[in-house]
C-alpha cells in the first residue's frame, strides 16, 4: 500500500516539529585552511563560483557541499566536477540525458535499452547494466537538494532552475550511504531570494523544438520568501515513423512546476518547504539493423508452395532449414524486401509500427530545516516524500530485432507500468570547534514499487515480406500469449512484481587540524547501514505465482583522508573509502532470483593546484578500486516465433528473461583523472578534462537455465570507455560603453569504443561531439536593471554519428542492431532578467 497524502503530511509536520525542538546549524572553521562553514541545509542557493583574488584575470573559487557544508572546491579532498548554471546554459543541458555526450569524462549516462524514460548513470566504472526494476538499485546515487531518488525511472525530467550539479567521484558511503559505490550526482537548485525578480526564457529550434522557462522570486512577507518555477520543453522525432498515426522516435514533451517557500522567523533558523511536479512524455531512440548475416551463413529462400524457408535450390515442399545451429543443412531467414541494412543513422524507419509516448510522472514534497544552536553547532532536518510513475511504450525494434518468418509477427512492443513511492528522513548535526570540523547524522529511507510488463507484437508480415499489416491493439476472447494486444485489458502480462525496501543509517565524520601542524588535515568517518528488502514476483507468463525474496543485511563503511596544504594554493590528499550497492532480486527472472550486495574498496591520491596567480588550475586524481560481489546480468530475449521444427507458435516468443549472479573474486577498476582550467588573458577561459579507466571482471558462471547454465562467461563493464576527454573554450568580448558582452562557447567531447552489454564482446563506436553557443548577453532594457540575452546554440555541431548501444545477440540468425546518438540540433533562445 502506498503512503496516503494525510499520513505523508503528518510525517512531514512531525519531523519539522522534532527538528525545531532538537535544533540544526553550521559553524566557523577554526583552521585557516580547513573547509569553510556552510549556509543552511547544504546551501541550495550557495554561489557556485566567486571571483578569484586576481579579479577577472584569475579563475574564481568554486563552492561545493560534498562534505555537507560549504567548502572551497580546491580545499576539499574529494575528486569533484562541478557543472554550474552558466555551463548548463552554454551546453544547452535541459535534462540529465544531455550529459551523455561526456562533458564530465568519468560520468557516463545512457538510456536503459533505447528508452529515455529510464537512465543508466555510472561513475568510475561503476555502471549497472539493468537497474530498471523494482528490487534493485543503481551504483551511483542521484540527489536533488539532498534528497535521494530511489529509481532510475523519471531521471530524465526537465531540470529546474539549477545552481550547480556536483559530480562526486568514487565511493561516498560515509556521508551519502547506500548505492553510492561509484559516486554521487548532487543537483543543487536555486532557493528563494526574498527580493522581487526573476527570469523568463523562450526559444525554438529544428525538429520542431521549443522551450520556455519562468522563474519568479516574490518579495519577502512576514519573513516568508516564495519562489515559483515553471518549464516546458518539446522536440519532434528525429527518426520518422511511416505509420501516419504514430509519433516516431527520440521525441519528447516535458513540463513541470515547482514552488519553494523559505521561512526565516529569527536569526539562525531557516525552513524551506518545496513542492514539485513534472511530466515527461518521450519516445525511445530508434533501433536499426546495421549489418546482415555477419557470420556468413547460408541465406534461405521462401518456398511459396508451403510458405516455409528452405535452402536455395530445394524442391517444392522441402523442409524448413531455419535453425540457430550452424551446419550445411541449416540456414537463416532472408531479409524481407522492405527492410534494409543501415550502417548510418536512419531519418525514416523502413517499416511503420505503432509508437506512442511513454509517460513519466514525478512528484515530490520536502521540508528542510536548519537551526544554528550556537557558534559551534547547527542542526538540520531533511524530510521528503517522492513518487514516480512510468507508463512505458517502447516499439523501437521494428523488424530489425527478429528474423523474418512468412506470415509471422514482428515488432516487439515493450510495455511496462511502474509505480514507486518513497519517504526519507535525515537529521544532521554540523559544526566546528577548535581544530575540529564535524558532521553526524541519522538517516531513514523507505520505498515501495510495483511493476507489470507485456510484450505483444504489433505487426505481421505477408508470406513473402513484401507487405505487412498492423495487428489489433484490442482482442476478443481470453487473453493469452497467442491472443493479445497492447491496450489495457488486452495485454498478456509476462511478469508482475512488488517490492519494499527500508534502510536505516547512522554516520559521523570529523576533520582534525592540529595546532602543531596546521597544514595537515586528518578526516575520519564511518557509517553503519541496515538494509531490509522483500518482494513478490506474483505473475510469470500470465500465470499467478508466489515467488518471494527477503534481504536483510547490515554493514559499516569507513573513510580516512589525510590532506596536506603544500602551499596556499597546492593541496594534496590520500584517501581510503568504501561503498556498496544493496542486494535484491531480478524481476525478469522466472523465479525472482535473488542476488547479494556488491561492495568496493577505494584507494585514491590527488592534488589540487591553483598556479600562476590563479590563472591556471590543475586537479589530478589516481585511484585503485577493488569490487567484490559484482552484480552481473545474463539476459535473453526469445525471438523464435515457432517451436523448433514446427509451425506451432512459441508461447514464450518475445519473452525477456534475465538472471543476476554475483561475480566471484575481485573486479579490478583502475583510473586516472585530470582537470585543467586556464585563464591566460582577460575574457578568455579554456579547459580540458581526461579520464582513463581500466576494468576487469572475473569469469562468471552463467545462471540462466539451459545448456549454458554454469558455464564460465566473460563479463564486461558497460558504458565505460578506457579513454574519455572533453575540452572547452569561453571567450567574452565586451561591447564598448555598456555591460553587454558577445560571448562564444565551444566544447568538444571524445570517448573510446565501449561495451553496452555485459555479456557481449561487441563494442560501440568512438564518439566526438562538439557543442556551441554564441550569445549577446546583458543587453540593458531600462534603468531598473532589466537585461536581455539573445543566443544561438547547437548540440552536435558537425552532425557526428556514432553507435552508442549495439547488440550482436542475433548475429547467428539476423544481424546486429544498434542505436545512434541524436543528430545535430540548433536553435535560438532569448531570455530576460528582471
Amino acid at each position: 500500500m502506498y503512503l496516503s497524502t494525510g499520513f505523508r503530511w503528518h510525517l512531514l509536520a512531525g519531523s519539522a516539529l522534532l527538528a525545531v525542538t532538537a535544533t540544526p546549524a553550521f559553524a566557523r572553521p577554526s583552521a585557516p585552511n580547513a573547509p569553510a562553514a556552510a549556509s543552511p541545509t547544504d546551501a541550495p542557493n550557495a554561489p557556485a563560483a566567486t571571483e578569484a583574488p586576481g579579479g577577472d584575470s584569475g579563475i574564481g573559487d568554486i563552492v561545493v557541499t560534498a562534505t555537507k557544508r560549504e567548502t572551497n572546491l580546491q580545499k576539499t579532498p574529494i575528486a569533484i566536477a562541478v557543472i554550474d548554471a552558466k555551463t548548463l546554459t552554454d551546453r544547452h543541458i535541459q535534462s540529465l540525458i544531455d550529459l551523455a555526450d561526456g562533458g564530465v569524462p568519468s560520468l557516463r549516462i545512457a538510456t536503459f535499452e533505447a528508452r529515455q524514460s529510464a537512465l543508466t548513470v555510472g561513475i568510475r566504472g561503476i555502471v549497472p547494466f539493468d537497474a530498471n526494476q523494482t528490487a534493485r538499485d543503481q551504483g551511483v546515487g542521484i540527489y536533488i537538494d539532498g534528497v535521494y531518488l530511489g529509481r532510475q525511472q523519471g531521471l530524465n525530467a526537465a531540470l529546474f532552475d539549477v545552481e550547480r550539479i556536483e559530480v562526486l567521484k568514487g565511493p561516498q558511503g560515509t556521508l551519502f550511504g547506500r548505492n553510492t559505490e561509484g559516486g554521487a550526482v548532487s543537483i543543487v537548485t536555486k532557493a528563494p531570494t526574498g527580493v522581487f525578480g526573476g527570469s523568463a526564457t523562450a526559444g525554438f529550434g529544428n525538429y520542431g523544438s521549443y522551450d520556455g522557462q519562468l522563474h519568479l522570486n516574490l518579495p519577502s512577507y512576514q519573513n516568508i520568501s516564495v519562489k515559483l518555477d515553471g518549464i516546458i520543453q518539446h522536440q519532434d522525432p528525429t527518426t520518422r515513423d511511416p505509420l501516419a498515426s504514430s509519433i516516431g522516435w527520440n521525441a519528447y514533451n516535458r513540463v513541470g512546476g515547482r514552488v519553494t517557500a523559505r521561512w526565516q522567523p529569527f536569526d539562525g533558523f531557516t525552513a524551506d518547504v518545496t513542492f514539485d511536479k513534472a511530466r515527461d512524455e518521450n519516445t525511445p531512440f530508434f533501433s536499426q539493423l546495421v549489418n546482415f548475416n555477419p557470420l556468413g551463413r547460408t541465406v534461405g529462400v521462401v518456398d511459396t508452395t508451403t510458405n516455409r524457408i528452405v535452402l536455395p535450390g530445394s524442391a517444392p515442399g522441402a523442409a524448413s532449414c531455419v535453425s540457430g545451429t550452424i551446419s550445411a543443412t541449416t540456414c537463416i531467414a532472408p531479409l524481407p524486401p522492405l527492410v534494409g541494412v543501415h550502417p548510418t543513422r536512419q531519418d525514416v524507419a523502413d517499416v511503420g509500427v505503432p509508437q506512442q509516448y511513454s509517460v513519466d510522472k514525478t512528484e515530490g514534497e520536502s521540508v528542510r530545516l536548519a537551526y544554528k544552536l550556537s557558534p559551534a553547532i547547527e542542526f538540520r532536518s531533511i524530510t521528503a516524500w517522492r513518487k514516480v510513475s512510468t507508463n512505458q511504450w517502447d516499439n523501437s525494434g521494428g523488424p530489425e530485432r527478429v528474423a523474418f518468418a512468412p506470415n509471422g509477427n514482428f515488432s516487439r512492443y515493450s510495455l511496462s507500468d511502474l509505480y514507486q513511492s518513497q519517504f526519507s528522513q535525515e537529521f544532521q548535526a554540523v559544526g566546528s570547534i577548535p581544530q575540529l570540523d564535524y558532521v553526524a547524522g541519522l538517516y531513514y529511507f523507505y520505498e515501495q514499487a510495483r511493476e507489470s510488463a507485456a510484450t505483444p507484437s504489433t505487426n505481421r508480415w505477408n508470406a513473402t515480406g513484401t507487405a505487412y499489416t498492423i495487428n489489433s491493439s484490442l482482442v476478443t476472447g481470453p487473453v493469452s500469449s497467442g491472443n493479445q494486444g497492447w491496450e489495457y485489458g488486452s495485454r498478456f502480462l509476462q511478469r508482475a512484481s512488488f517490492a519494499k525496501a527500508r534502510s536505516y543509517a547512522v554516520f559521523a565524520q570529523a576533520t582534525y587540524t592540529p595546532d602543531f601542524a596546521p597544514v595537515l588535515h586528518l578526516t575520519v568517518g564511518g557509517r553503519y547501514t541496515k538494509d531490509k528488502r522483500n518482494g513478490t514476483l506474483y505473475l510469470v507468463s500470465g500465470v499467478p505465482t508466489n515467488y518471494l525474496f527477503t534481504y536483510d543485511r547490515g554493514r559499516f563503511d569507513p573513510m580516512v583522508t589525510l590532506a596536506w596544504d603544500a602551499s596556499q594554493t597546492i593541496n594534496l590528499y590520500a584517501k581510503y573509502s568504501t561503498g556498496f550497492r544493496a542486494g535484491g532480486a531480478n524481476d525478469r527472472s522466472s523465479n525472482f532470483g535473488a542476488f547479494g550486495p556488491e561492495s568496493v574498496k577505494s584507494y585514491e591520491v590527488g592534488a589540487k593546484m591553483d598556479l600562476l596567480d590563479h590563472k591556471v588550475r590543475l586537479n589530478l586524481a589516481g585511484y585503485i578500486m577493488d569490487r567484490t560481489g559484482t552484480q552481473t546480468d545474463f539476459d535473453n530475449v526469445d525471438t523464435s516465433q515457432f517451436l523448433p521444427g514446427t509451425t506451432t507458435p512459441n508461447p514464450t516468443f518475445n519473452l525477456h528473461t534475465e538472471n543476476t549472479a554475483n561475480a566471484p573474486g575481485t573486479s579490478k577498476i583502475r583510473g586516472v583523472e585530470v582537470d585543467f582550467t586556464a585563464k591566460p588573458i582577460e575574457h578568455l577561459t579554456v579547459g580540458a578534462s581526461y579520464a582513463y579507466t581500466y576494468t576487469k571482471v572475473p569469469l562468471t558462471a552463467n545462471p540462466n537455465p539451459g545448456p549454458t547454465f554454469g558455464v564460465l562467461t566473460p563479463v564486461f563493464v558497460v558504458y565505460t570507455p578506457p579513454n574519455a576527454a572533453s575540452g572547452f573554450i569561453d571567450y567574452d568580448v565586451p561591447v564598448r560603453g555598456s555591460d553587454t558582452k558577445l560571448r562564444l562557447h565551444l566544447d568538444a567531447n571524445y570517448a573510446d569504443p565501449q561495451y553496452s552489454f555485459q555479456s557481449e564482446t561487441v563494442k560501440t563506436d568512438s564518439s566526438f561531439i562538439v557543442n556551441g553557443r554564441l550569445a549577446l548577453t546583458d543587453i540593458r532594457l531600462n534603468d531598473i536593471g532589466q537585461k536581455f540575452t539573445l543566443s544561438v546554440w547547437t548540440r552536435n555541431l558537425f552532425d557526428e554519428q556514432h553507435i552508442y548501444r549495439r547488440s550482436a545477440a542475433n548475429a547467428a540468425v539476423l544481424g546486429d542492431y544498434a542505436n545512434f546518438n541524436p543528430p545535430r540540433t540548433i536553435g535560438v533562445q532569448g531570455s530576460v532578467n528582471f
